[in-house]
């Protein structure tokens, strides 16, 4: 049996997952890790021109080819975008693909978003997270004998509590593989985003200005993640943090196992954990 780790990101939408982890997805499967990113529908809504069938495939064919970018499956369900619900069955459901999936980590978004989808997600992985090992739930798909580690993408909202960088990966090494991946996406980073954030006018028209207009947005996003992490990026990195020019950040949950020293230097090998740093 394969026993290298298992990573499961979990995102309403599906770029959700590659925006907030794709540097360290790659990172994983560099190292031979088993990545999955699982978005909970089918972003039929992410667009001001399409929509419906149409949206819905193009976007599944955006997240097939970034995820070969990143060398990760990536999975997408088909639930109306905008439409996610905490209901019993999508918790089920949400139940049976942590199960056959057997995951050591499971990421997704924090509770406190402005989007409706991105909260709903994290309720249900929430709620899924220790019925995974209740073997009369959901019996038609075996139980986990170990819960996995939970934990959060990274997000910048303040209510109603802070995000808290437990880990802290530096993605300067493969910025340009998270551009990649993000480029692959081109109905949200170059039409729709731009569309409803209201900067539609900025995006240029050329194949090759596109992709460098996107990596100075990435980049400046990613820069602004470190210099919010500022504190914890020079607890982990030490000498070393004045070279961490952007990260992904993610925070551990109570609801899973812990972050244990051991699961730190297993499950995040590319960090340099000194033994005070804890986190998780």
């Amino acid at each position: 049996m394969d026993d290298s780790p298992r990573i499961l990101i979990i995102g309403a939408h599906p770029d959700d997952a590659d925006y907030r982890a794709a540097g360290t997805a790659f990172l994983w499967t560099s190292l031979g890790f088993r990545v999955k990113f699982l978005s909970l529908t089918n972003g039929d809504a992410g667009h001001f021109q399409q929509g419906g069938g149409p949206l819905a495939l193009r976007r599944r064919q955006e997240a097939e080819a970034a995820g070969r970018v990143l060398g990760v499956e990536y999975e997408v369900w088909d639930i109306h975008d905008g439409e996610l619900l905490p209901t019993l069955e999508n918790r089920l459901a949400v139940i049976a693909a942590i199960r056959r999936f057997r995951p050591d980590l499971v990421l997704t978004h924090r509770p406190y978003d402005y989007h409706p989808d991105h909260r709903y997600t994290s309720i249900l992985v929430q709620d899924a997270s220790y019925m995974v090992t209740v073997p009369n739930l959901c019996p038609s798909v075996p139980h986990l004998r170990r819960n996995p580690i939970f934990g959060f993408l990274f997000d910048g909202f303040r209510q109603m509590a802070p995000f808290r960088p437990d880990v802290v990966v530096d993605v300067t090494p493969v910025f340009d593989r998270i551009v990649e991946a993000l480029h692959c996406h081109a109905s949200q980073m170059y039409e729709w985003l731009p569309y409803n954030g209201g900067y539609q006018e900025e995006v240029p028209q050329e194949p090759e200005e596109r992709r460098r207009w996107l990596a100075q947005r990435v980049r400046q996003r990613l820069r602004r993640i470190r210099e919010s992490c500022d504190e914890r990026v020079r607890a982990l990195y030490g000498e070393r943090a004045s070279q961490v020019e952007v990260v992904e950040a993610f925070e551990i949950s109570e609801y899973g196992s812990p972050l244990t020293a051991e699961a730190r230097r297993r499950l995040f090998p590319f960090v340099p954990w000194p033994e005070e740093a804890g986190g998780g």
